[in-house]
């Protein structure tokens, strides 16, 4: 309870931020995409500034969770292999331990026949 209050608080804190940063910049700019010809380039955009600090941070948010993923993929195949050879593990231990008590039902009906 206490972590998702502080998580509410932070995400709260964070959007005033935000919304703070996206006031201050709400000026026109022009972001030329051509180093080559910054007099007359190929592809620029028009736009307010928050924008594009917007698009960048998202960006940024973006290109490091696949970062991070496409890092991570040798901790989740390993993961997911050992879940299904500790599933395979758990299968023949019930099925020893079925056969176990099998054995023992057998042998105390046999006793009891025999006495």
């Amino acid at each position: 309870m206490i972590g998702r209050i502080i998580s509410l608080l932070l995400g709260f804190l964070g959007a005033i931020v935000l919304i703070t940063l996206a006031l201050a910049n709400r000026h026109s700019v022009t972001l030329k995409l051509d180093p080559f010809n910054p007099g007359q380039p190929v592809l620029d955009m028009h736009g307010q500034f928050f924008l594009f600090l917007f698009a960048a941070l998202i960006a940024g948010v973006v290109l490091g969770g696949m970062a991070t993923w496409f890092s991570q993929a040798k901790w989740r195949f390993t993961a997911r292999t050992r879940t299904q050879e500790a599933m395979r593990w758990k299968a023949e231990a019930e099925r020893l331990s079925r056969e176990r008590d099998e054995t023992v039902i057998a042998a105390k009906q046999l006793s009891t026949i025999g006495q």
